[in-house]
């Protein structure tokens, strides 16, 4: 495995994009490897809360969970360098994805339809996905969503087989960006 650029490991990186995509697991491994702290937004809620995403979604609805959800990401991406993995929606409310973009590189993990119905049918704990048509219904999300997970800094297509195929292409995904960034602050800095 080669070296890592360094300037990897001098900012927050968010993981955005539906569930199934891996951000939990991609992002874990993707924090071992650039060597900074893991956080995933869903487990930290539950521990704010002292329930599971699924029941605090019961209990309060989806806009208590995601004002919660914003709250928990603000006091995350505090400029520290790290990896976060966001929930699902979590990119989607406006006043969300401006912390997510201001604060953090982020990165969209875009998946197929089959590929990602094939994993989000291993739980039975997607509360978006507790319907009587659960393909149609992701097929609305993919339809709502993927627009709104295009504004990511960088879009990166899910690697079919193990995650670290997806880690090694976020990583080379982010190096590019970061080099382009660089080079586009340099053509408009005045001489």
């Amino acid at each position: 495995m080669r070296p890592v650029n360094r300037a990897l490991r001098a900012q927050p990186i968010a993981l955005v994009g539906l569930m199934g995509v891996g951000k939990t697991t991609v992002g874990r491994r993707l924090a071992r490897r650039l060597s900074v702290p893991f956080y995933d937004s869903d487990e930290e809620i539950e521990q704010a809360s002292g329930r599971t995403v699924a029941g605090y979604f019961k209990e309060h609805g989806e806009a208590d969970f995601r004002a919660g959800e914003r709250r928990v990401i603000d006091r995350i991406l505090d400029g520290t360098p790290l990896i976060l993995a966001t929930g699902g929606g979590a990119f989607i409310p406006e006043e969300t994805r401006v912390i997510l973009q201001e604060r953090a590189i982020t990165v969209w993990l875009k998946g197929d339809f089959e590929t990602i119905m094939e994993r989000v049918s291993r739980k039975d704990t997607r509360p978006l996905l507790k319907v009587a048509d659960p393909r149609a219904r992701m097929r609305e999300l993919m339809d709502e969503r993927y627009p709104i997970y295009a504004e990511a800094h960088v879009t990166v297509p899910i690697a079919k087989g193990p995650h670290i195929r997806t880690v090694n292409k976020v990583v080379r995904y982010l190096e590019r960006h970061i080099k382009e960034t660089k080079r586009r602050q340099k053509v408009s800095t005045p001489k």
